[in-house]
């Protein structure tokens, strides 16, 4: 079976799991050439290990009695993306609204600031630019983003 199907498959398992809790949601699901089954899942409000833990318990044996991998030989591993992983989701915008964001655009060009507003579509981002420090604010449609990734403040 191709990974886009199994992939698939995972994903009608995750949504099953999930359907009580609205706010959580699927972010990615990888499967590396070794059958490591990668899953990554967020919540609105931040992924609770608990939760993250009890979701691979549960779908664990579900992988295991569909059989979609040889001799069932898989690993599987629940968690949410990293602060090194971009964001993917539109959830995942709206979810780091007033955190400092860098956007890598489709051309290359790289714009950094705070994440003012998100939707399905687009994102408002506020930069400062310059030695004036001259406040932009920047709407980005979300089809010209090669990948964003929130910044670390310290």
């Amino acid at each position: 079976m191709a990974n886009e199907q199994v992939i698939a498959r995972i994903t009608d398992m995750l949504e099953a799991l999930l359907a009580d809790k609205p706010e959580y949601f699927i972010v990615e699901i990888r499967i590396k050439p070794t059958n490591n089954v990668k899953v990554f899942v967020d919540a609105d409000n931040g992924a609770s290990i608990d939760k993250l833990v009890s979701l691979n318990r549960q779908l664990y044996p579900q992988l295991e009695a569909a059989g979609l991998f040889p001799d069932n030989d898989f690993s599987l591993e629940v968690s949410s993306p990293g602060l090194d992983e971009p964001l993917k989701n539109p959830r995942q915008f709206t979810k780091n609204v007033g955190r400092k964001v860098e956007v890598t655009l489709l051309d290359g060009s790289v714009k950094e600031g705070k994440l003012l507003a998100a939707t399905d579509a687009d994102l408002t981002l506020e930069e400062t630019i310059g030695k004036k420090k001259e406040v932009i604010v920047t709407n980005i449609n979300l089809s010209e983003i090669k990948h964003t990734k929130v910044c670390i403040v310290f």
